[in-house]
């Protein structure tokens, strides 16, 4: 069984991060938060700007394949960025609730943006389906009794 974790932890976590991925995007996405997620990026960032800058350093800065995160830590009550090698879950490896995630796999982007990854993640922005993330954060918080 040890021997099988290894391909679980990868193709159950590519499954569960690309099920997230999609619903975190809409086509007529894009914009700033609004509602309960707003007010947590602001209180912990400072700024929508900052949230923004801060996510986006950490996803071009993924080395090889992985994930860009905003999770919400239900021990702090809080949100933060994280990333992910691989498709490594970002629960299982942070301990954070995944709210927004952005796919930095190459195949995710070459075909548009080729080498471009900043260009990539800067476009995301405008397709960020933010109710979803606003309902996924509202759930965290209820799950961790906030």
């Amino acid at each position: 069984m040890n021997a099988l974790l290894p391909a679980i932890k990868f193709n159950g976590g590519g499954h569960l991060n690309h099920t997230i991925f999609w619903t975190n995007m809409a086509p007529n996405g894009g914009g700033e938060p609004s509602g309960p997620v707003a007010d947590a990026i602001n209180k912990e960032f400072g700024s929508f700007q900052a949230f923004k800058d801060r996510f986006s350093a950490a996803s071009v800065g993924v080395k090889g394949s992985g994930w860009g995160w905003l999770g919400y830590c239900p021990k702090g009550d809080k949100v933060a960025v994280a990333t992910c090698q691989n498709q490594d879950p970002l629960e299982l490896t942070h301990g954070l609730v995944p709210l927004l995630g952005l796919d930095v796999w190459e195949h995710a982007y070459y075909l548009q943006y080729k080498n471009l990854r900043a260009d990539y993640v800067k476009a995301f922005f405008n397709v960020i389906n933010w109710a979803n993330v606003n309902e996924r954060y509202e759930n965290a918080r209820k799950a961790a009794g906030h």
